[in-house]
């Protein structure tokens, strides 16, 4: 493996030589104004620079304390004497995270899911406007890592797993988001595909597979004039990301010809002087290695004076392409709250993925009784947790916007996720089981007994309000339910389960109780403004008591929604691709009493479903954003046909994926994480490995029909173009994504997928139109990379190409010989 390294960084090193020779040497002229404005920029920007004093010049390579906090994510403070305005940085996967009021966007896998690049530009724009009213100069976001692994907890904050799909929408998102005025910053910069370990593992790829597949939707968003990239926890190749040559210099300079600059994830720096020699120019959120490090290091001679000022001249020339410098960014705009919702409402039906109808279950049928069931039917599921998370305008729950069209509506919890209260006959003492209030300053303490009746496993739920960081402690048998971690796991939650229904937070600890008595100690203080908890309890009674009136519901009425969830954040992944709690057994009992159920899935990526059989039909819509509810109706109701098709291949279960079986690929062996797939990746692997799925890439149903046709294929400039009809053969009007795929070249002695998405189309069709569609297939992606010649190479010979509605649905197949 260490020979493998070695070689690949010195093939960088010489590939990126010879292509900034090159790039000298050839490069096309710019028009005379052009050139003048760059020249105006570099002289403002080296004027700046050469004005600047040591200290000037550090503070601005690294996050500081903002003196007026808008809640974003970082800072950075500016030189006022010169007139460099500060910084401010927030995230915003899905709407601008700040402690103010802004739109909650659907996730980005639910934007990606609409398979239209026009409307993420859109989306984008909704971010960058708002960032701008809301006080923002950069946007953490988008984030483009592909979906390798289905237990990665921010599988829901990005795309797909698919390069070409990825790589059309990160462009387009960033498009409309620097269109806007605010800086976007694609991230992570590279190989973060999973939470756990990310601050340690050691991701090991082949140049082929690292370059065709991950590196591609970052290529894509340097194209788009990104402002910046955020480096990523991980190292690759044995090398923290953040201070990887290789990747900072010899990729993302050299090669790709970015000018923008280089940042950290937060606390993701572990160097001084290697960071800033690979590229390096931003610490965030402090100066632990960027600040008084450099300092003292260029003061004694162990980092050029020269790498400060390159890293300074990255910053401010960014800052002054977005008119930041010369006052001549326009003016921060105001909020459009209506407007944001508009395109939310708009992404989330576009995204909507039925992935099964039967029994003619959806749309919904006007006048029938309705049962509504899980606690995110009367709760709005709303955002994932961790830096995706956004405080709404509003967020409307599914019974709030059912309005007039069920007579009769009725709602059961399936399972109360808060916890019962514990009864006295459990719980000993004078511990008051509604709750406790502990006055400001004060200490409360409790020492008591709980009893339990029969051997088994409780869900213990400690709900609190104050200090996160000043939870109460609950010792079971002297062992804490509850530990905290500052400064990490309060700020990694978010979406439903982790707040009750009146705001305080939430924690569960799931012990296994032997029958008997246990012992209870709760310590709690009240800190500067008091503090409210309460310790409730999740038992396999309570839980049967809650299935059992759900199926009664069920039972009662003549169609079922049952809404299931799971939570996932940034900061750690999952742990199975089951649902969570007792989901599978409440399905599995109301479908049974009623077939005519439709699950909706509030979920953050692929799930297994035992219990799809029994089911009338199944809706994907992942996070869905403050509309979502709406958008869920609408769709339920027929009100618009579901637009979506999956971004992701759903696996069987967890057995049967591409990281399943082996720890080398997930989550890593000794510290180090290999990609053994190769350029096999989501849906290829399925096809390379002959593994059915539960649904494939690209999979969704409309409420019409859709028949594919007279397909064929020819060279065309720089290259294919593929022909082919799409017919709306149904009753109602509806939305096809056809998909084109591309097998492998004869030509090349390398490996290749089975097939790859080479383009797709978004229609809307109305009832027995036809539509002829021309999807062109570019060099770009009928090319390889080839390790040998360090770069890309056309797969030439005769490729096979298939059309349909997903990678497992491909009724028309034909050939076309790609020419040299």
């Amino acid at each position: 493996m260490t020979d493998t390294v070695t070689s690949r960084r010195t093939a960088l090193r010489l590939m990126g030589g010879a292509i900034a020779v090159a790039a000298a040497a050839t490069g096309a002229p710019a028009t005379p104004a052009h050139a003048r404005a760059r020249t105006g920029a570099r002289a403002r920007v080296d004027g700046l620079l050469g004005r600047l004093t040591l200290d000037e010049k550090i503070s601005l390579l690294h996050g500081s304390t903002d003196s007026h906090p808008l809640g974003q994510a970082g800072h950075v403070p500016g030189v006022p004497r010169l007139g460099i305005p500060p910084l401010r940085l927030a995230d915003g996967p899905a709407g601008v995270r700040v402690t103010r009021h802004a739109t909650a966007l659907p996730a980005p896998v639910l934007l990606a899911s609409a398979f239209d690049p026009e409307l993420a530009r859109r989306y984008g724009e909704v971010i960058g406007r708002e960032g701008r009213a809301l006080g923002q100069d950069v946007l953490l976001s988008p984030m483009v890592n592909l979906i390798r692994t289905p237990y990665a907890g921010r599988n829901f904050e990005t795309f797909t797993e698919d390069p070409l799909l990825a790589s059309d929408l990160v462009a387009a998102e960033i498009t409309g988001i620097q269109g806007e005025g605010l800086i976007a910053t694609v991230k992570h910069f590279a190989l973060n595909n999973q939470e756990r370990d990310r601050g340690s593992v050691d991701v090991r790829v082949d140049e082929q597979t690292l370059h065709e597949c991950e590196l591609r939707g970052f290529e894509a968003a340097v194209e788009a004039g990104v402002g910046a990239v955020m480096g990523a926890y991980n190292k690759v190749d044995a090398t923290y990301a953040c201070e990887n040559a290789d990747l900072l210099t010899g990729v993302l300079r050299v090669r790709w010809g970015f000018e923008g600059f280089v940042m950290t994830d937060w606390s993701a720096a572990h160097s001084t002087a290697a960071s800033l020699a690979a590229g390096l120019d931003l610490e965030m959120p402090d100066g632990t290695y960027l600040g008084a490090p450099l300092k003292a290091a260029v003061r004694e001679g162990q980092v050029p004076g020269h790498h400060v000022d390159r890293a300074v001249r990255r910053l401010l020339a960014v800052m002054d392409r977005f008119g930041l410098l010369d006052g001549s960014a326009p003016p921060r705009p105001r909020r459009d709250a209506a407007a944001g919702a508009a395109v939310a409402l708009e992404v989330a039906k576009a995204g909507a993925t039925l992935l099964r109808n039967v029994r003619g279950t959806l749309p919904l049928t006007p006048g029938r009784s309705l049962a509504v069931i899980g606690p995110t039917g009367a709760r709005p599921y709303v955002s994932g947790g961790g830096s995706a998370h956004v405080v709404p305008d509003r967020a409307d729950s599914f019974l709030d916007v059912l309005g007039g069209r069920s007579p009769r509506v009725a709602h059961a919890l399936g399972e109360d996720i808060f916890g019962h209260p514990i009864p006295a006959s459990v719980l000993s003492g004078a511990f008051t089981t509604e709750g406790q209030r502990v006055a400001a300053g004060e200490t409360w303490s409790y020492d008591g007994r709980l009893t339990v009746p029969r051997t088994e496993t409780w869900t213990l739920v400690l709900h609190y309000d104050g200090d996160p960081t000043a939870r109460p402690r609950v010792l079971l048998d002297g062992d804490e339910l509850f530990p905290l971690a500052p400064g990490y796991d309060e700020y990694f939650v978010g979406g439903l389960t982790t707040a009750a229904p009146d705001g305080l937070h939430v924690r569960r600890a799931s012990p296994h109780l032997t029958r008997g008595t246990h012992t209870l100690r709760v310590t709690a203080r009240g800190g500067l403004s008091g503090q409210l908890f309460r310790l409730r309890r999740i038992t396999p009674a309570t839980r049967a008591h809650d299935v059992a009136e759900a199926v009664a519901a069920a039972r009662a009425a003549d169609d079922v929604v049952l809404f299931a969830h799971e939570d996932a954040t940034e900061g750690r992944d999952r742990a199975t691709i089951a649902l969570p709690g007792n989901q599978e057994r409440l399905i599995a009992a109301v479908t049974a009493a009623n077939p005519r159920t439709t699950v909706v899935l509030n979920t953050s990526s692929c799930t297994s479903m035992p219990w799809l059989d029994g089911t009338g039909a199944v809706l994907q819509m992942y996070y869905p954003g403050q509309e979502g509810a709406a958008a869920t109706a609408a769709v339920l109701h027929g009100d618009c046909d579901p637009g979506g098709r999956l971004t992701q291949t759903f696996p069987v279960d967890d057995d049967h994926h591409p990281v399943a079986g082996d720890p080398r690929r997930y989550p890593g062996a000794d510290g180090v994480e290999e990609y053994r797939e190769g350029v096999h990746l989501g849906h290829r692997w399925y096809d390379a490995e002959g593994v059915r799925p539960l649904f494939p890439f690209g999979h969704g149903l409309s409420y019409t029909s859709f028949a594919y046709e007279d397909l064929s294929a020819r060279p065309a400039p720089d290259g294919v173009d593929v022909r082919f009809t799409v017919r709306n053969t149904g009753p109602r009007p509806g939305i096809a994504v056809p998909q084109v795929y591309v097998g492998p070249s004869p030509d090349l002695a390398l490996d290749q997928p089975v097939r790859i998405l080479a383009g797709y189309r978004r229609l809307s069709l109305r009832p027995g139109e036809r539509r002829l569609v021309t999807v062109r297939v570019a060099a770009r992606t009928l090319s390889c990379w080839d390790p040998a010649r360090h770069d890309r190479v056309l797969g030439t010979g005769r490729r096979a190409v298939w059309v349909g509605a997903s990678a497992g649905d491909l009724p028309l197949r034909t050939a076309v010989t790609v020419a040299p």
